[in-house]
């Protein structure tokens, strides 16, 4: 029988979790929220987390059986009646029954809107001879952040805004401390930033450059100082890449990150 959990830290600390906490490392930031939905088994062998008008993420133990996996997912699904949900994500099978179930039930269309594979670093392969250094980001970067925001939202899903829209939202971007750029002859022309850290790794995202300035290893250098600086912290670096963008996969790669689980994100029309 699912139950709701008044706390997250039970199941997540638990080893049969740890095994999966690299794809799964969003919901150690699903943790922190105050408003966080999380629903579970008696067993703690499966959880689904939400904080409210975001997707969900449901992990299942690698130890059930199909036919107990299917049985937590309607248990899941039926439990979610009322909740507002705009997608899922998790394990592509998982997800993909989750999906066809809550279809099935609440007369709601349902479309894969990315893949992705996550990665933790476990050596870090700085690239040799790139130019420039890592600076940390100030706030007279703003506007030029904000047009990279923009860009990033262009070549990562599609969307397409103005770089003013992006103005405050590159302003709290700096002010967290987290947000690095690649500075060459005194300009940036890379970004990535530490959006998260949980008790074994720091998750990086964020990560832009401009076309005029790729293939030039800005991002890589700047990806490996991040790298560093989590090391130092005792922390391993992680991210997520689209299986759509086969260039950033390589590059990650290039740089010392190993596939841990591919995730796939599912949204309700």
């Amino acid at each position: 029988m699912v139950e709701k959990s008044g706390t997250i830290d039970g199941i997540i600390d638990q080893e049969l979790f740890k095994w999966d906490e690299i794809p799964y490392n969003l919901i150690y930031l699903i943790r922190e929220a105050e408003r966080a939905r999380c629903l579970t088994t008696p067993d703690r062998k499966a959880l689904l987390a939400q904080t409210p008008g975001h997707n969900a993420w449901l992990w299942v133990s690698r130890e059930l059986n199909c036919d107990q996996r299917n049985a937590i997912i309607l248990e899941f699904v039926d439990s979610m009646k009322g909740v507002p949900l705009p997608g899922i994500t998790g394990d592509g099978g998982v997800v993909q029954s989750f999906a066809e179930m809550y279809s099935r039930s609440y007369n709601v269309p349902h479309h894969i809107h990315i893949g992705m594979e996550s990665y933790v670093c476990t050596k870090v392969n700085k690239p040799l001879d790139v130019k420039g250094a890592i600076r940390q980001a100030a706030l007279s970067d703003v506007r030029t952040i904000a047009e990279y925001m923009a860009g990033f939202l262009e070549g990562a899903y599609g969307i397409t805004v103005e770089a003013a829209g992006q103005i405050s939202g590159a302003a709290k971007l700096v002010g967290t401390g987290n947000l690095y750029l690649w500075i060459v002859d005194g300009k940036p022309v890379s970004m990535a930033n530490i959006a998260h850290r949980s008790p074994r790794h720091g998750r990086i995202n964020q990560v832009y450059t401009p076309k005029r300035m790729r293939k030039k290893g800005y991002a890589s250098a700047l990806v490996a100082e991040l790298c560093e600086i989590l090391e130092k912290e005792r922390l391993q670096a992680m991210l997520y890449a689209d299986l759509k963008n086969p260039d950033s996969n390589k590059v990650y790669r290039t740089i010392g990150f190993e596939e841990r689980g591919k995730i796939v994100e599912i949204k309700f029309a």
